[in-house]
């Protein structure tokens, strides 16, 4: 299920069909519901082709911001909202998620989606948590960094984490600096708290995060 503030839910999977591989998406947009898919200009994209997730629920109000209607005008596109969501339509109506707009990096020209790195990280014996996210490089703009939290007992190490990520992901899509953390900053909603891993390699590069 896939919704932002103002459309409640916008889609919702129901019961997979046998043998339809289909359980990696948010599902169909409700009857109720208006779902697109837009690049930065505005422009509707394409059934495969990512974007931000735009949507309205017309069963619900509108909302807004108190005291920051810029704030509110800033996420609307024609009546529809965005809270920042990457993903794509298939052909079927059927929406995928990406990654949250903010984490994306973007590298040599090459938009990476950290969720994708952290989805097969996360599965490494020994990583009971991650955060992949975007740090300042002089040839690139940016390169992938990851912080692991590993379980308990662990033992694990940099290299062995990378040639468990080659063996899943694309070779450009492993990250090239990594660290360990006894335990991953979080936000008080229980998020991993990614401005705060980013800032130490961002202070000093003249560059806003």
């Amino acid at each position: 299920m896939h919704g932002v503030s103002s459309s409640r839910e916008a889609t919702l999977l129901r019961r997979v069909p046998t043998g339809q591989a289909w359980c990696d998406n948010a599902g169909r947009a409700l009857p109720a519901a208006q779902l697109r898919i837009l690049d930065r200009a505005g422009r509707e994209l394409p059934a495969g082709e990512i974007g931000l997730i735009y949507a309205r629920n017309d069963a619900y109000p509108d909302f807004t911001y108190a005291h920051n209607d810029a704030a509110r005008r800033a996420i609307d596109r024609d009546g529809l909202c965005t809270l920042g969501d990457m993903g794509y339509l298939d052909r079927e109506g059927y929406l995928y998620v990406c990654d949250r707009d903010s984490d994306m990096v973007i590298s040599g020209g090459v938009n990476i989606y950290p969720a994708e790195i952290e989805a097969a990280l996360v599965t490494m014996p020994g990583v009971a948590d991650c955060a992949v996210f975007g740090i300042p490089d002089a040839e690139f703009g940016e390169a992938l960094a990851a912080a692991v939290q590993p379980q308990p007992g662990a033992r694990l190490d940099a290299a062995a984490v990378q040639a468990w990520l080659r063996d899943r992901i694309a070779g450009y899509k492993v990250p090239r600096v990594g660290c360990f953390m006894d335990a991953l900053p979080r936000e008080d909603s229980g998020k991993i708290f990614k401005r705060q891993l980013k800032q130490p390699y961002w202070e000093g590069s003249g560059r806003r995060i």
